[in-house]
Protein backbone atom coordinates (compact mmCIF):
# COMPACT_ATOMS: atom_id res chain seq x y z
CA UNK A 1 0.00 0.00 0.00
CA UNK A 2 2.79 1.93 1.13
CA UNK A 3 4.25 1.97 -2.51
CA UNK A 4 1.52 2.54 -4.36
CA UNK A 5 0.95 5.67 -2.47
CA UNK A 6 4.62 7.16 -3.29
CA UNK A 7 3.65 5.87 -7.16
CA UNK A 8 0.38 8.06 -7.13
CA UNK A 9 2.83 10.99 -5.61
CA UNK A 10 5.19 10.76 -8.77
CA UNK A 11 3.65 10.27 -12.25
CA UNK A 12 7.76 9.16 -12.79
CA UNK A 13 6.64 5.87 -11.41
CA UNK A 14 3.52 5.02 -13.23
CA UNK A 15 2.76 7.21 -16.17
CA UNK A 16 2.59 6.23 -19.89
CA UNK A 17 6.20 6.78 -20.86
CA UNK A 18 5.69 8.30 -24.62
CA UNK A 19 3.67 11.24 -22.47
CA UNK A 20 6.15 11.16 -19.84
CA UNK A 21 8.77 12.02 -22.34
CA UNK A 22 6.59 14.02 -24.57
CA UNK A 23 5.86 16.45 -21.45
CA UNK A 24 9.54 16.74 -20.13
CA UNK A 25 11.31 16.63 -23.45
CA UNK A 26 9.33 19.23 -25.41
CA UNK A 27 9.44 21.71 -22.52
CA UNK A 28 13.30 20.63 -22.39
CA UNK A 29 14.22 20.84 -26.62
CA UNK A 30 12.59 24.22 -26.03
CA UNK A 31 14.66 25.34 -23.71
CA UNK A 32 17.72 24.28 -25.64
CA UNK A 33 16.85 25.77 -28.77
CA UNK A 34 15.96 29.00 -27.00
CA UNK A 35 19.61 28.44 -25.71
CA UNK A 36 21.09 27.81 -28.83
CA UNK A 37 19.52 30.56 -30.07
CA UNK A 38 21.46 33.23 -27.99
CA UNK A 39 24.43 32.61 -30.33
CA UNK A 40 22.76 32.15 -33.69
CA UNK A 41 20.57 35.34 -33.39
CA UNK A 42 23.53 37.18 -32.21
CA UNK A 43 25.39 35.34 -35.34
CA UNK A 44 22.68 36.38 -37.90
CA UNK A 45 22.59 39.85 -36.65
CA UNK A 46 25.95 40.55 -36.55
CA UNK A 47 26.69 39.24 -39.86
CA UNK A 48 24.09 41.53 -41.50
CA UNK A 49 25.15 44.70 -39.55
CA UNK A 50 29.14 43.72 -39.38
CA UNK A 51 30.14 41.48 -42.11
CA UNK A 52 31.78 38.00 -41.77
CA UNK A 53 34.76 39.12 -39.65
CA UNK A 54 32.02 40.13 -37.11
CA UNK A 55 30.80 35.82 -38.22
CA UNK A 56 34.52 34.87 -37.65
CA UNK A 57 34.40 36.85 -33.83
CA UNK A 58 31.47 35.38 -32.62
CA UNK A 59 33.39 32.11 -33.49
CA UNK A 60 36.45 32.39 -31.91
CA UNK A 61 34.75 33.62 -28.85
CA UNK A 62 32.29 30.71 -28.70
CA UNK A 63 34.54 28.45 -26.62
CA UNK A 64 34.11 30.56 -23.69
CA UNK A 65 30.59 29.93 -24.01
CA UNK A 66 31.12 26.26 -24.07
CA UNK A 67 33.25 26.93 -21.21
CA UNK A 68 30.63 28.19 -19.31
CA UNK A 69 27.84 26.03 -20.48
CA UNK A 70 29.97 22.61 -19.69
CA UNK A 71 30.22 24.29 -15.81
CA UNK A 72 26.39 24.36 -15.95
CA UNK A 73 25.90 21.46 -17.33
CA UNK A 74 28.71 19.74 -14.86
CA UNK A 75 26.57 21.08 -12.07
CA UNK A 76 22.88 21.28 -13.06
CA UNK A 77 22.57 17.56 -14.79
CA UNK A 78 24.90 16.43 -11.99
CA UNK A 79 22.43 17.82 -8.91
CA UNK A 80 19.65 16.60 -11.15
CA UNK A 81 20.47 13.54 -11.32
CA UNK A 82 21.50 12.67 -7.69
CA UNK A 83 18.03 13.90 -7.25
CA UNK A 84 15.93 11.97 -9.26
CA UNK A 85 18.06 8.85 -7.74
CA UNK A 86 17.32 10.03 -4.62
CA UNK A 87 13.77 10.85 -4.88
CA UNK A 88 12.98 7.49 -6.75
CA UNK A 89 14.73 5.74 -3.55
CA UNK A 90 12.46 7.93 -1.26
CA UNK A 91 15.46 10.23 0.24
CA UNK A 92 13.86 13.67 0.03
CA UNK A 93 16.13 15.41 2.53
CA UNK A 94 18.67 14.26 0.99
CA UNK A 95 17.54 15.41 -2.33
CA UNK A 96 16.92 18.78 -0.88
CA UNK A 97 20.58 18.76 -0.18
CA UNK A 98 21.65 18.15 -3.00
CA UNK A 99 19.63 21.00 -4.45
CA UNK A 100 21.56 23.14 -1.76
CA UNK A 101 24.98 22.58 -2.27
CA UNK A 102 24.15 22.44 -6.41
CA UNK A 103 23.40 26.19 -6.22
CA UNK A 104 26.30 27.26 -3.85
CA UNK A 105 28.32 24.90 -6.36
CA UNK A 106 26.76 27.59 -9.15
CA UNK A 107 27.32 31.11 -7.93
CA UNK A 108 30.94 30.11 -6.90
CA UNK A 109 32.26 28.46 -10.08
CA UNK A 110 29.90 31.52 -11.74
CA UNK A 111 32.15 34.29 -10.29
CA UNK A 112 35.17 32.75 -10.44
CA UNK A 113 34.80 31.79 -14.51
CA UNK A 114 33.63 35.78 -15.04
CA UNK A 115 37.14 36.76 -12.74
CA UNK A 116 39.11 34.40 -14.82
CA UNK A 117 37.75 35.46 -18.91
CA UNK A 118 38.27 39.44 -17.56
CA UNK A 119 42.17 38.17 -16.83
CA UNK A 120 42.82 36.32 -19.04
CA UNK A 121 41.11 37.17 -22.07
CA UNK A 122 43.46 38.22 -24.96
CA UNK A 123 45.99 35.27 -24.91
CA UNK A 124 42.48 33.23 -24.45
CA UNK A 125 41.14 34.52 -27.66
CA UNK A 126 44.66 34.24 -29.27
CA UNK A 127 44.47 30.33 -28.44
CA UNK A 128 41.04 29.85 -30.11
CA UNK A 129 42.31 31.18 -33.28
CA UNK A 130 41.84 34.90 -33.63
CA UNK A 131 43.50 36.48 -36.23
CA UNK A 132 44.55 40.06 -36.67
CA UNK A 133 41.62 41.23 -38.36
CA UNK A 134 39.27 39.44 -36.16
CA UNK A 135 40.38 40.21 -32.53
CA UNK A 136 38.86 43.43 -32.35
CA UNK A 137 35.75 42.51 -32.49
CA UNK A 138 36.02 39.14 -30.55
CA UNK A 139 37.70 41.09 -27.58
CA UNK A 140 34.88 44.00 -28.02
CA UNK A 141 31.91 41.11 -27.92
CA UNK A 142 33.52 38.52 -25.11
CA UNK A 143 34.07 41.48 -22.58
CA UNK A 144 30.82 42.35 -22.19
CA UNK A 145 29.25 38.35 -22.71
CA UNK A 146 31.20 37.61 -20.00
CA UNK A 147 29.17 39.88 -17.48
CA UNK A 148 26.55 37.55 -18.28
CA UNK A 149 28.59 34.16 -17.91
CA UNK A 150 27.45 33.57 -14.02
CA UNK A 151 23.80 34.02 -14.83
CA UNK A 152 24.21 31.44 -17.64
CA UNK A 153 25.45 29.19 -14.94
CA UNK A 154 22.77 29.66 -12.46
CA UNK A 155 20.05 29.86 -14.71
CA UNK A 156 21.10 26.42 -16.82
CA UNK A 157 21.55 24.75 -13.41
CA UNK A 158 18.54 25.60 -11.92
CA UNK A 159 16.42 24.80 -15.38
CA UNK A 160 17.85 21.17 -14.77
CA UNK A 161 17.01 20.91 -11.30
CA UNK A 162 13.48 22.72 -11.78
CA UNK A 163 12.87 19.93 -14.80
CA UNK A 164 13.88 17.17 -12.39
CA UNK A 165 11.47 18.34 -9.78
CA UNK A 166 8.73 18.28 -12.14
CA UNK A 167 8.41 21.64 -13.57
CA UNK A 168 9.57 21.40 -17.30
CA UNK A 169 7.53 23.90 -18.10
CA UNK A 170 8.93 26.81 -15.89
CA UNK A 171 12.34 25.57 -17.21
CA UNK A 172 11.50 26.33 -20.73
CA UNK A 173 10.05 29.85 -19.77
CA UNK A 174 12.75 30.62 -17.97
CA UNK A 175 15.03 29.85 -21.13
CA UNK A 176 12.15 31.77 -23.70
CA UNK A 177 11.99 34.60 -21.74
CA UNK A 178 16.08 35.45 -22.08
CA UNK A 179 15.91 34.35 -25.34
CA UNK A 180 12.70 36.88 -26.80
CA UNK A 181 14.61 40.01 -24.82
CA UNK A 182 17.91 39.08 -27.02
CA UNK A 183 16.06 38.75 -30.30
CA UNK A 184 14.03 42.13 -29.54
CA UNK A 185 17.41 44.14 -28.59
CA UNK A 186 19.47 42.35 -30.86
CA UNK A 187 18.47 44.51 -34.32
CA UNK A 188 17.73 47.61 -32.19
CA UNK A 189 21.20 47.86 -30.83
CA UNK A 190 23.01 46.55 -33.96
CA UNK A 191 20.95 48.82 -36.58
CA UNK A 192 19.32 51.47 -34.65
CA UNK A 193 22.29 52.67 -32.47
CA UNK A 194 25.08 51.25 -34.65
CA UNK A 195 26.27 49.79 -31.66
CA UNK A 196 27.98 46.67 -33.80
CA UNK A 197 28.57 43.55 -31.92
CA UNK A 198 28.90 45.14 -28.71
CA UNK A 199 25.66 45.75 -29.50
CA UNK A 200 24.37 42.03 -29.31
CA UNK A 201 26.97 41.25 -27.02
CA UNK A 202 24.55 43.68 -24.08
CA UNK A 203 21.40 42.45 -26.48
CA UNK A 204 22.35 38.86 -24.75
CA UNK A 205 22.92 39.77 -21.01
CA UNK A 206 20.22 42.12 -20.64
CA UNK A 207 18.14 38.10 -22.02
CA UNK A 208 20.48 36.51 -19.85
CA UNK A 209 19.45 39.02 -17.09
CA UNK A 210 15.98 38.51 -17.10
CA UNK A 211 16.41 34.60 -17.33
CA UNK A 212 18.50 34.59 -14.07
CA UNK A 213 15.95 36.26 -12.05
CA UNK A 214 13.13 33.41 -13.28
CA UNK A 215 15.27 30.46 -12.59
CA UNK A 216 16.67 31.93 -8.97
CA UNK A 217 12.69 32.10 -8.19
CA UNK A 218 12.47 28.63 -8.65
CA UNK A 219 14.34 27.95 -5.55
CA UNK A 220 10.75 29.10 -3.68
CA UNK A 221 9.11 26.90 -5.41
CA UNK A 222 10.05 23.07 -5.54
CA UNK A 223 6.93 20.57 -5.36
CA UNK A 224 8.88 17.25 -3.72
CA UNK A 225 11.64 19.03 -0.91
CA UNK A 226 11.45 21.18 1.53
CA UNK A 227 14.54 23.62 1.26
CA UNK A 228 16.25 24.98 4.41
CA UNK A 229 18.42 27.99 4.51
CA UNK A 230 21.60 25.66 6.12
CA UNK A 231 21.66 23.45 2.87
CA UNK A 232 23.36 26.37 0.70
CA UNK A 233 25.95 25.81 1.32
CA UNK A 234 29.25 24.10 -0.38
CA UNK A 235 30.04 21.20 0.94
CA UNK A 236 32.88 19.00 -1.09
CA UNK A 237 31.77 15.31 -0.11
CA UNK A 238 28.04 16.15 -1.96
CA UNK A 239 29.81 18.60 -4.51
CA UNK A 240 32.29 15.73 -5.56
CA UNK A 241 29.28 13.58 -6.17
CA UNK A 242 27.24 16.18 -7.89
CA UNK A 243 30.38 16.76 -10.95
CA UNK A 244 30.82 12.63 -10.96
CA UNK A 245 27.37 12.64 -12.42
CA UNK A 246 27.44 15.53 -14.34
CA UNK A 247 30.87 14.47 -16.05
CA UNK A 248 30.15 12.97 -18.69
CA UNK A 249 27.83 16.16 -20.28
CA UNK A 250 30.54 18.49 -18.88
CA UNK A 251 32.93 16.53 -20.61
CA UNK A 252 31.04 16.74 -24.27
CA UNK A 253 30.94 20.31 -23.57
CA UNK A 254 34.42 20.74 -22.75
CA UNK A 255 35.43 18.37 -25.40
CA UNK A 256 33.39 20.66 -28.26
CA UNK A 257 35.91 23.26 -26.43
CA UNK A 258 38.68 21.59 -27.63
CA UNK A 259 37.23 20.78 -31.15
CA UNK A 260 36.69 24.27 -31.93
CA UNK A 261 40.32 25.57 -30.86
CA UNK A 262 42.14 22.71 -32.89
CA UNK A 263 39.38 22.89 -36.09
CA UNK A 264 40.00 27.47 -35.78
CA UNK A 265 43.79 26.72 -35.81
CA UNK A 266 43.62 24.49 -38.38
CA UNK A 267 40.97 25.83 -40.59
CA UNK A 268 43.13 29.24 -40.20
CA UNK A 269 46.47 27.68 -40.82
CA UNK A 270 45.62 25.25 -43.84
CA UNK A 271 43.12 28.05 -45.01
CA UNK A 272 46.28 30.70 -45.07
CA UNK A 273 47.46 27.58 -47.65
CA UNK A 274 44.21 28.00 -49.89
CA UNK A 275 42.33 30.17 -51.62
CA UNK A 276 39.75 30.81 -48.79
CA UNK A 277 42.33 32.59 -46.85
CA UNK A 278 42.16 32.41 -42.68
CA UNK A 279 39.09 34.56 -42.43
CA UNK A 280 36.64 32.68 -44.62
CA UNK A 281 36.89 29.06 -43.20
CA UNK A 282 36.92 30.59 -39.71
CA UNK A 283 33.25 32.35 -40.26
CA UNK A 284 31.95 29.44 -42.31
CA UNK A 285 32.61 27.18 -39.42
CA UNK A 286 31.08 29.44 -37.24
CA UNK A 287 27.79 28.97 -39.61
CA UNK A 288 28.17 25.40 -39.92
CA UNK A 289 28.92 24.91 -35.96
CA UNK A 290 25.66 26.94 -34.60
CA UNK A 291 23.34 25.38 -37.82
CA UNK A 292 24.52 22.05 -36.20
CA UNK A 293 23.96 23.34 -32.61
CA UNK A 294 20.37 23.50 -33.05
CA UNK A 295 20.20 20.05 -34.22
CA UNK A 296 22.28 19.39 -31.06
CA UNK A 297 19.88 21.53 -29.05
CA UNK A 298 16.58 19.29 -30.18
CA UNK A 299 19.14 15.75 -29.18
CA UNK A 300 20.25 17.21 -25.95
CA UNK A 301 16.27 18.32 -25.12
CA UNK A 302 15.33 14.85 -25.76
CA UNK A 303 18.21 13.60 -23.41
CA UNK A 304 17.86 15.88 -20.58
CA UNK A 305 13.56 15.28 -20.78
CA UNK A 306 14.62 11.07 -20.88
CA UNK A 307 17.16 11.59 -17.36
CA UNK A 308 14.88 12.32 -14.62
CA UNK A 309 12.28 9.70 -15.68
CA UNK A 310 15.39 7.15 -16.10
CA UNK A 311 16.73 8.46 -13.19
CA UNK A 312 13.38 7.62 -10.95
CA UNK A 313 12.49 4.47 -12.10
CA UNK A 314 16.59 2.98 -11.67
CA UNK A 315 16.47 4.23 -8.10
CA UNK A 316 13.22 2.66 -8.05
CA UNK A 317 14.06 -0.72 -9.86
CA UNK A 318 11.66 -0.03 -12.64
CA UNK A 319 14.08 -1.28 -14.92
CA UNK A 320 11.68 -2.15 -17.86
CA UNK A 321 10.62 1.40 -17.76
CA UNK A 322 14.54 2.30 -17.71
CA UNK A 323 14.42 0.06 -21.09
CA UNK A 324 11.72 1.78 -22.25
CA UNK A 325 12.77 5.33 -22.16
CA UNK A 326 15.82 4.67 -23.63
CA UNK A 327 14.76 3.18 -26.74
CA UNK A 328 11.61 5.67 -27.28
CA UNK A 329 14.27 8.65 -26.54
CA UNK A 330 16.80 7.13 -29.00
CA UNK A 331 13.78 6.23 -31.67
CA UNK A 332 12.88 10.28 -31.31
CA UNK A 333 16.56 11.14 -31.73
CA UNK A 334 17.20 9.52 -34.98
CA UNK A 335 13.81 10.58 -36.44
CA UNK A 336 14.85 14.20 -36.05
CA UNK A 337 18.20 13.46 -36.95
CA UNK A 338 17.21 12.07 -40.54
CA UNK A 339 15.59 15.65 -41.55
CA UNK A 340 18.36 17.63 -40.20
CA UNK A 341 20.65 15.37 -42.47
CA UNK A 342 18.09 16.18 -45.50
CA UNK A 343 18.06 19.70 -44.57
CA UNK A 344 22.17 20.03 -44.49
CA UNK A 345 22.84 18.10 -47.41
CA UNK A 346 19.49 19.96 -49.42
CA UNK A 347 19.44 23.30 -48.69
CA UNK A 348 22.80 24.62 -47.22
CA UNK A 349 23.15 27.76 -49.59
CA UNK A 350 19.98 28.93 -48.00
CA UNK A 351 20.88 28.09 -44.73
CA UNK A 352 24.11 30.65 -45.23
CA UNK A 353 22.12 32.94 -46.68
CA UNK A 354 20.70 33.47 -43.72
CA UNK A 355 23.73 34.10 -42.01
CA UNK A 356 24.58 37.24 -43.87
CA UNK A 357 25.78 38.30 -47.33
CA UNK A 358 26.57 35.83 -49.93
CA UNK A 359 28.17 38.19 -52.07
CA UNK A 360 31.46 36.59 -51.81
CA UNK A 361 31.78 33.36 -53.88
CA UNK A 362 34.10 32.13 -52.09
CA UNK A 363 32.70 32.36 -48.79
CA UNK A 364 29.45 31.25 -50.28
CA UNK A 365 30.93 27.58 -51.94
CA UNK A 366 33.40 26.77 -48.91
CA UNK A 367 30.29 27.28 -46.49
CA UNK A 368 28.22 24.96 -48.54
CA UNK A 369 30.87 22.58 -48.80
CA UNK A 370 31.93 22.94 -44.99
CA UNK A 371 28.31 22.12 -44.21
CA UNK A 372 27.69 18.79 -46.40
CA UNK A 373 30.83 17.10 -45.31
CA UNK A 374 31.19 17.87 -42.29
CA UNK A 375 27.90 16.89 -41.64
CA UNK A 376 27.63 14.12 -43.72
CA UNK A 377 27.39 11.19 -40.94
CA UNK A 378 24.75 13.58 -38.44
CA UNK A 379 22.34 11.52 -38.83
CA UNK A 380 24.06 8.96 -35.30
CA UNK A 381 25.44 11.44 -34.02
CA UNK A 382 22.98 11.78 -31.46
CA UNK A 383 23.07 8.35 -30.03
CA UNK A 384 26.48 9.06 -28.53
CA UNK A 385 25.20 11.94 -26.62
CA UNK A 386 22.11 10.37 -25.52
CA UNK A 387 23.53 6.80 -24.48
CA UNK A 388 26.38 9.16 -22.29
CA UNK A 389 23.43 11.13 -20.75
CA UNK A 390 21.73 7.46 -19.90
CA UNK A 391 24.97 6.36 -18.19
CA UNK A 392 24.98 9.14 -16.12
CA UNK A 393 21.42 9.14 -15.20
CA UNK A 394 21.62 5.49 -13.74
CA UNK A 395 24.49 6.63 -11.40
CA UNK A 396 27.39 5.08 -13.63
CA UNK A 397 29.54 9.05 -14.82
CA UNK A 398 32.73 6.99 -15.73
CA UNK A 399 31.00 4.52 -18.70
CA UNK A 400 28.93 8.17 -19.84
CA UNK A 401 31.88 10.65 -19.42
CA UNK A 402 34.28 7.79 -21.79
CA UNK A 403 31.57 7.91 -24.22
CA UNK A 404 31.53 11.70 -24.47
CA UNK A 405 34.83 11.82 -25.10
CA UNK A 406 35.19 8.97 -28.00
CA UNK A 407 33.99 11.48 -30.91
CA UNK A 408 35.42 14.65 -29.83
CA UNK A 409 38.45 14.02 -28.08
CA UNK A 410 39.40 10.38 -29.51
CA UNK A 411 38.42 10.38 -32.61
CA UNK A 412 37.78 13.93 -34.18
CA UNK A 413 40.67 15.83 -32.98
CA UNK A 414 43.51 13.58 -34.21
CA UNK A 415 41.97 13.17 -37.41
CA UNK A 416 41.70 16.96 -37.74
CA UNK A 417 45.66 16.92 -37.26
CA UNK A 418 46.19 13.82 -39.45
CA UNK A 419 43.83 13.95 -42.49
CA UNK A 420 44.94 17.80 -43.65
CA UNK A 421 48.13 16.30 -43.60
CA UNK A 422 47.22 14.13 -46.83
CA UNK A 423 44.07 16.07 -48.68
CA UNK A 424 44.91 19.58 -46.92
CA UNK A 425 42.00 22.18 -45.97
CA UNK A 426 39.38 19.32 -47.38
CA UNK A 427 40.96 16.92 -44.37
CA UNK A 428 39.24 18.87 -41.76
CA UNK A 429 35.83 18.77 -43.42
CA UNK A 430 36.38 14.78 -43.70
CA UNK A 431 37.41 14.50 -40.12
CA UNK A 432 33.75 15.02 -39.05
CA UNK A 433 31.92 11.90 -40.53
CA UNK A 434 34.61 9.79 -39.81
CA UNK A 435 34.42 10.74 -36.50
CA UNK A 436 30.94 10.40 -36.37
CA UNK A 437 30.95 6.89 -37.43
CA UNK A 438 33.41 5.23 -35.13
CA UNK A 439 32.11 7.47 -31.78
CA UNK A 440 28.98 5.19 -32.85
CA UNK A 441 30.26 2.04 -33.22
CA UNK A 442 32.03 2.42 -29.81
CA UNK A 443 28.88 3.31 -28.31
CA UNK A 444 26.58 0.47 -29.99
CA UNK A 445 29.28 -1.83 -27.99
CA UNK A 446 28.90 0.03 -24.66
CA UNK A 447 24.99 -0.02 -24.53
CA UNK A 448 24.47 -3.22 -25.39
CA UNK A 449 26.25 -4.91 -22.45
CA UNK A 450 24.28 -2.51 -20.72
CA UNK A 451 21.01 -3.06 -21.52
CA UNK A 452 22.04 -6.60 -21.27
CA UNK A 453 23.22 -6.14 -17.48
CA UNK A 454 19.34 -3.91 -16.81
CA UNK A 455 17.55 -7.36 -18.09
CA UNK A 456 19.43 -9.45 -15.82
CA UNK A 457 18.74 -7.37 -13.00
CA UNK A 458 15.35 -7.33 -14.08
CA UNK A 459 14.70 -10.97 -13.81
CA UNK A 460 16.44 -10.73 -10.48
CA UNK A 461 13.80 -8.34 -9.37
CA UNK A 462 11.11 -10.28 -10.97
CA UNK A 463 12.15 -13.57 -9.00
CA UNK A 464 11.91 -11.73 -5.44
Amino acid sequence: MGERTVEQANPLGYEKLSRLLKGYAIPSVVAMLVSSLYNIVDQIFIGQGVGYLGNAATNVSYPLTTICLSIALLIGIGSASQFSLQLGAKEEENAARTVGTAVAMMIASGILYFILIEIFLHPLLNIFGATADVIPYAESYTRITAVGMPLLIVMNGMSNLARADGSPKYSMACMLTGALINTILDPIFIFVFDMGVAGAAWATVLGQVASFAMALNYIRKFKHVRLKKEYFRLKWKEGLIIASLGMSNSLTQLALTFVQIVLNNSLKYYGAQSIYGSEIPLASCGIVMKTNAILLAVIIGISQGSQPIIGFNYGAKQYERVRGIYKLAITCDLVISAVGFLLFQLCPGQIVAVFGSVDDALYYEFAIKFMRIFLFMVIINGVQMLSSNFFAAIGKPMKGALLSLTRQVLCLIPLILILPLFLGIDGILFAGPFADGIAFLITTIFISRQMKQIRQMEKAVQTI
